[in-house]
């Protein structure tokens, strides 16, 4: 039987309190191996961009969700989706030789949607500042806002405050090597 909280479509923040502290301490173990297994183990190029935001496992172990979220296009996002569900076998097997649990439960992968919401609300936000009404129908392109040109303003400084710019250390000069370190012999040895 399944959690209502595995039956949704976004990861729950707060899940029911019939949920143990040990799955969710599980939940977060998962998401931190599984994070670390798809950046330096999985070498399909399609991959990209893909966080784990969160891992949601029924109460019995048998069964976890991986919640994705994919910065690009939605044919990236459904591409690195492929790849990561293609992986997932190898990830599970991985993650048999890292943890100590009894059983490494089913990985089932779901794009998480949070950020795309969250870009088309500051899509309506700007719509709206600018005067317009915004259409609720109109999807964003994109995961992530994509970078703008910051425009000069009346009231910006002529020149950065100190406080702002970096300036980096000078580097520190190497000592100069000798020759051989001198050898010292142990009280007792020959």
């Amino acid at each position: 039987m399944l959690l209502r909280a595995f039956a949704s479509n976004t990861p729950a923040a707060v899940r029911s309190s019939t949920v143990s502290q040990r799955t969710e301490r599980v939940d977060e173990l998962l998401r931190q191996e599984i994070g670390a297994i798809v950046s330096r183990e999985v070498a399909d190029p399609r991959v990209g961009f893909a966080t784990i935001t969160g891992v949601e496992t029924t109460d019995d172990l048998r069964h976890a969700k991986v919640w994705v979220s994919v910065i690009g296009q939605p044919a990236e996002r459904e591409a690195a989706l492929a790849a990561l569900r293609h992986a997932m076998p190898f990830i599970r097997h991985e993650l048999g030789s890292r943890l100590r649990i009894r059983r490494i439960p089913d990985l089932h992968v779901q794009l998480d949607d949070t950020a795309e919401r969250g870009t088309r609300i500051l899509q309506m936000l700007a719509e709206l500042e600018a005067g317009s009404i915004p259409d609720p129908d109109v999807k964003a392109e994109e995961s992530l806002p994509t970078p703008v040109a910051r425009l000069p303003h009346e009231y910006d400084l002529a020149e950065e405050p100190p406080s702002a710019v970096f300036i980096p250390p000078a580097p520190r000069p190497r000592r100069k090597s000798t020759g051989p370190r001198p050898t010292t012999r142990r009280k007792g040895s020959r």
